[in-house]
């Protein structure tokens, strides 16, 4: 049994077992033939009668399963052909790209190869019948060998007798194809009775625009015959009825107008190249004008059938509006023209005298940045006398106390001070109207710190006015200059104290408002008039009551352009007798994490020697011997040196690093205090603690403090706040923390100035 495969048909199964029984026979008698004894054969032949009698049992039930498939397969044969007789649609299947089954309706719809359509007919053959076929009028496509083996097919065919078949092929997964003709002959005609109607309806809506459009319109045939008119076609050319009829030539109908007069006979000359024209670009439009004076305006245009369509319509009136137009622009150029030669004449004076003007604006401007510039270049050589004044006057000031020499040194001082601040105005406002683009530099401040910076120095002043100075203590950070809105608080308390009579009161202090700080200085002086007040931030500008001597009005010029340049708001509020408020607004920033502020810190030692030794770099001899006086009467040992070769040598002697230098930034030659601090540094193998003095107020010697290690202060110095800095320096250093400078401690060098 294992010799035969069952999934084999069956009469294929019954003939191998023939020939297994067979050779088995055929075994049986061979050993029949050698069998030693009787009982051996009679054996063999037992077991070979079983055997034979087993296959016969197989052998009768595969022929029994073979009859029953094989009449399954009729039944669902003749099942599947009365399923496919009883459709509506011609079906077919191919089974390996070849004709397996079809119904009646596939097999008969092309009568003239129905006998062709049988199974075993390739699919390629089948469509070679379908467009050989005589019923087959047309295909929406034309079918390739592409189409063929694509798995999908849409193929409309038009048949004999107005029929219309779709032709659709689909693809199974087991590669078998399958063909459905649908009727569509009711879908078509339905379709085309519409197509007919909506044409009809288009005529007679074309018609309908026609009979309403205000122009009058007519079109033509190919051959130049009249197809369609309108009413206002004939009513703009005085036609009677019946004049212009369906199928009449174009030069019929223009020799007819020539008759009736209505236009000249050249026009009909010109039909012929308007004809050509229109040929050439596919439009055509002209102006014409009638024998009767009236004016036409014909557009004409190419239809897509070879005729042409023309257009008219009467602009009489906007021909005669145009008319009158181009009389009056024709007077009003003349006008014109006449007031263009006087304009002409007037603007050649006028172009004279602003070349007149701009000479004198550049003489003007040459005037004032030659003046600034005098003032920048010069600010150095100006304050280097005064600083050098202001040290020796201390040192005087120290040297007489409590002598009959004393009131005349205090005299001394204040002469010397009106000196410096009336300087520092004009340098002030000389900077801010500058064009350099470090005029001003706004950076993050603690407003804190400046007040109480202001509030320590003018504490002296309204003390002498015998006014109350009174600050209210804030924390807040906002983006300024340091320097220059220093300079303006100072003008504002210094204005207020000066104005306000003996028992009279100063405060300011400032208020959050929102993401704003609002600086504000009050006082209970005497007041500015209104009319006084709208010209009070003006250069030179003094309020009408002020008294005699009481200063130059610069101050509050100062503060309104440095809060012009810096963007802050300010506005001023004042009453005759009651005293007046100045307020300066500006942006907050967060707090600033480190803030540190030395010249509190370093308060607290003031009273004790300044026992260090200090390497003074000046090349001003004044200021040095000034700047040597003044720290040897603190109790500082001196090394005074003119350049940095000379400041090297005192170190070099003295085999140890000074314990702080005090540089000034323009020495001799190409020689900078920069210079200085980096050699003697590098000379040492130590940090040395580093202040440069300066009347250079650029914000690049900032950034080089910062990236240096170093506090600027800028001349005049205030010796209140240079021995305090001192000492917080050299504390500092010997307690081995870097002192912090450029963004914060050199905003209280500047300060300091």
């Amino acid at each position: 049994m294992d010799m035969i495969d069952p999934t084999e048909a069956p009469d294929i199964q019954v003939a191998r077992q023939s020939k297994i029984i067979a050779a088995l026979v055929r075994r049986a008698t061979r050993q029949n033939e050698v069998g030693t004894t009787a009982y051996s054969a009679f054996q063999s032949a037992i077991e070979l009668q079983a055997q034979v009698a087993a296959k016969t049992r197989d052998l009768e039930r595969a022929a029994t399963e073979l009859e029953s498939v094989q009449y399954d397969r009729e039944r669902t044969r003749r099942n599947l052909d009365e399923a496919l007789s009883a459709m509506g649609d011609g079906l077919a299947l191919f089974t390996g790209k070849q004709l397996d089954i079809c119904n009646d309706l596939f097999q008969h719809l092309l009568q003239d190869v129905s006998d062709q359509v049988v199974p075993g007919l390739s699919l390629t053959g089948y469509f070679s019948l379908l467009t050989q076929s005589a019923h087959v009028l047309s295909l929406d496509r034309k079918i390739t060998q592409a189409d063929v083996a694509a798995p999908t097919l849409s193929v409309v065919i038009e048949m004999t007798e107005d029929r219309w078949y779709r032709l659709n092929m689909e693809r199974t997964s087991a590669g078998t194809r399958i063909l459905l003709l649908t009727e569509i002959t009711s879908i078509v005609r339905q379709n085309r009775t519409e197509k007919e109607r909506l044409i009809d309806r288009q005529a007679d809506y074309l018609q309908a625009v026609f009979e309403n459009m205000t122009s009058g319109v007519c079109t033509f045939s190919s051959t130049g015959r009249v197809m369609m008119h309108n009413l206002p076609f004939r009513q703009l050319l005085g036609l009677p009825y019946g004049a212009v009829e369906k199928g009449m030539s174009l030069h019929s109908l223009l020799a007819f107008l020539t008759r009736r007069g209505v236009i000249e006979g050249a026009t009909i000359l010109m039909v012929e190249q308007w004809q050509a024209r229109l040929l050439r670009s596919g439009r055509f439009r002209q102006r014409v004008r009638s024998v009767t004076d009236r004016v036409f305006d014909l557009q004409a245009n190419m239809l897509p059938d070879g005729g042409f369509l023309v257009e008219l319509k009467d602009v009489t009136l906007e021909a005669r509006a145009t008319e009158m137009l181009e009389n009056r622009v024709q007077e009003r150029t003349a006008e014109l023209t006449r007031a263009n030669a006087r304009l002409t004449e007037q603007y050649d004076e006028k172009a004279r005298v602003e070349e007149e003007l701009r000479f004198a604006k550049e003489r003007a401007e040459a005037a004032v940045s030659s003046k600034t510039r005098f003032l920048a270049a010069a600010s150095h050589d100006l304050l280097q006398p005064i600083n050098a004044a202001k040290l020796l006057i201390a040192t005087l000031q120290q040297n007489t106390m409590g002598s009959p020499h004393a009131p005349l040194t205090e005299r001394l001082k204040g002469a010397f001070t009106s000196i410096e601040q009336l300087l520092h105005a004009l340098l002030d406002i000389s900077r801010l109207d500058s064009i350099e683009e470090d005029a001003v530099t706004a950076r993050t401040l603690n407003l804190g710190t400046i007040l109480q910076g202001v509030y320590e120095d003018q504490t002296p002043l309204a003390e002498q006015k015998g006014a109350k100075l009174v600050m209210v203590p804030c924390n807040h950070h906002v983006r300024s200059d340091p320097v220059y809105l220093l300079r303006s608080i100072q003008n504002l308390v210094v204005n207020a104290i000066q104005y306000t009579e003996p028992g009279g009161k100063v405060l300011f202090g400032c208020r959050r408002r929102g993401d704003k700080v609002e600086l504000q200085v009050w006082d209970t002086g005497i007041g500015i008039g209104e009319e006084d007040q709208s010209r009070i931030f003006e250069e030179f500008a003094r309020a009408g009551n002020v008294p005699v001597g009481s200063g130059v009005g610069l101050g509050l010029s100062i503060v309104e352009r440095t809060c012009r340049h810096l963007g802050h708001r300010l506005w001023m509020s004042s009453e005759l007798g009651v005293g007046s408020v100045f307020c300066i607004e500006m942006d907050r920033v967060g707090d600033s994490i480190g803030d540190s502020e030395p010249v509190k810190a370093a308060l607290s030692f003031g009273d004790v020697p300044l026992d260090h030794i200090a390497l003074v770099v000046e090349n001003d001899a004044d200021v040095l011997f000034a700047t040597t006086q003044t720290l040897q009467g603190w109790g500082a040992s001196v090394l005074p040196a003119a350049s940095t070769e000379e400041a090297v040598n005192f170190v070099r002697d003295m085999g140890m690093p000074p314990d702080i230098m005090l540089v000034d930034y323009q020495l001799d030659g190409a020689d900078t205090g920069l210079r200085t601090i980096e050699t003697i540094r590098r000379e040492t193998g130590t940090n040395v603690p580093a202040i440069m003095i300066t009347a250079d107020r650029r914000e690049s010697l900032l950034r080089a403090g910062k990236r240096m290690d170093f506090t600027v202060m800028t001349k005049p110095l205030q010796l209140s706040r240079l021995r305090p800095l001192i000492e917080w320096k050299v504390k500092e250093h010997t307690a081995g923390v870097q002192p912090k400078v450029g963004h914060d401690t050199a905003g209280q060098g500047n300060t300091l100035g």
